[in-house]
């Protein structure tokens, strides 16, 4: 996929939702980039959504593990130590090359993250990506919550959210100049699904929403709706 990624910083609560600035983006990708490699791509997400979330992925009432993660700066961090005391929205994400992820994580600076601060709920955002790649995510989308890095996949992993690029679109990443290798901290291809856990205050993951199709994500107003139902006690 292209390093592009999504233009404009709107005012706190007039962002549009990730929906339209994604058929918005994809316009403007697609003639960028050709008919040939958008099919490719558009082949990609179908056989996504045809093989569907795998069955081993974390399900509601799973205990999140534990996890060594890395800061924006390098410095190592716990999961455990990340996550708020009154419970947590983690967000998955594939990398800053990813301009749905971008779009994403700008939605949710701008609409999600003062409604969550409002709740007393933390937000936090993991990625297979070296820190300078969660520090490139930062500074773009002038994020305000942790971006921490996840070596290895080491998480994603153990909560079975683990995926690659086909074959056919690592190919098509090489004629546009791209290698998710060069962004990940292991040097390999493996990314997580795009997903949004909220995990309550005992560590306990109470709601998922696993994106099989990395073009959508979970809305705004659907994150907060999962944490008004899932953590009504804080």
């Amino acid at each position: 996929m292209s390093t592009a990624t999504a233009s404009g910083t709107p005012a706190p609560g007039t962002t549009p939702s990730i929906a339209q600035q994604v058929d918005e983006f994809n316009d403007g990708f697609t003639a960028q980039i050709g008919p040939e490699l958008s099919a490719t791509f558009a082949g990609e997400q179908a056989d996504l959504r045809d093989a569907g979330v795998p069955e081993g992925a974390v399900r509601p009432g799973t205990a999140l593990p534990d996890a060594r993660l890395l800061t924006a700066t390098g410095d190592d961090v716990s999961l455990a130590d990340a996550l708020g005391a009154s419970g947590t929205v983690v967000v998955f994400y594939r990398g800053a090359w990813c301009p749905y992820c971008n779009i994403t994580l700008r939605t949710y600076q701008q609409d999600l993250l003062p409604a969550l601060r409002d709740r007393g709920v933390e937000l936090v955002a993991v990625s297979p990506q070296t820190p300078e790649g969660s520090e490139q995510a930062v500074t773009a989308g002038q994020l305000d919550f942790a971006v921490l890095s996840d070596p290895g996949n080491a998480l994603v992993r153990e909560l079975g959210l683990l995926t690659e690029p086909s074959a056919d679109a690592q190919a098509a990443h090489t004629e546009l100049g791209f290698d998710v290798a060069d962004s990940n901290a292991d040097d390999t291809r493996e990314i997580p699904y795009p997903t949004v856990l909220v995990v309550d205050a005992d560590g306990v993951v109470r709601f998922v929403d696993v994106h099989v199709d990395y073009t959508t994500r979970t809305e705004v107003a659907e994150v907060l709706a999962a944490v008004d139902e899932a953590l009504p006690a804080r």
